[in-house]
């Protein structure tokens, strides 16, 4: 059976969630992004010892299958943001559905309803965030970060950040102290 658990997506998570299923005694079958996969079949009161032994460290199983299907798609938005080398050279939309085998009007419906917010609002605000991120690295120029963005344009790519910051991403990366979002509130 598998059990779904939101978390802030970092490798220490990953690690948390390992130790805490091999302290409890659970063998499983993978740890990734957002999803924990136990070869053995669990009742509920073993899944609410799970959810105990996890919600210390601020972790939250997730039962509901809606529920399970958006935070699906949010993981597939982070991990292609934030830890892909590139973006994917496809729609969004395709690449969303492609990954969950779901029609992407039926993701994007059940997203807004659940999150209050669009899959496309979603994904600008962690391009924005990666943006924000490259920008602290100093290590690219503001061409570069909206190239390996996927922005069309400098001038798209600025435009954006104006109007999810309220600045221009030059006087952000002039800045002395850039503010960042952690992920998890994103």
């Amino acid at each position: 059976m598998k059990i779904i658990i939101k978390y802030m997506v970092s490798n220490p998570c990953i690690v948390i969630v390992k130790e805490e299923l091999r302290k409890l005694g659970y063998d499983y079958v993978s740890v990734k992004l957002g999803e924990a996969e136990i070869s053995e079949n669990i009742t509920n009161e073993q899944i609410e010892e799970i959810k105990f032994a996890l919600n210390k460290f601020g972790l939250v199983v997730i039962e509901d299958k809606k529920k399970l299907l958006v935070e699906k798609v949010k993981n597939i938005i982070i991990e292609m943001v934030h830890y892909e080398e590139e973006m994917p050279k496809i729609k969004f939309s395709y690449y969303i559905s492609q990954k969950l085998n779901y029609n992407y009007t039926y993701l994007a419906n059940l997203f807004s309803q659940t999150e209050g917010i669009t899959i496309e609002s979603f994904i600008l605000s962690h391009k924005i965030e990666k943006a924000k991120e490259l920008i602290v690295y100093n290590e690219l120029t503001l061409t570069e970060i909206a190239s390996k963005l996927d922005y069309s344009s400098i001038a798209h790519f600025s435009n954006q950040f104006k109007k999810i910051t309220g600045l221009r991403a030059s006087d952000f990366k002039s800045m002395k102290e850039k503010i960042r979002i952690p992920l998890e509130h994103v």
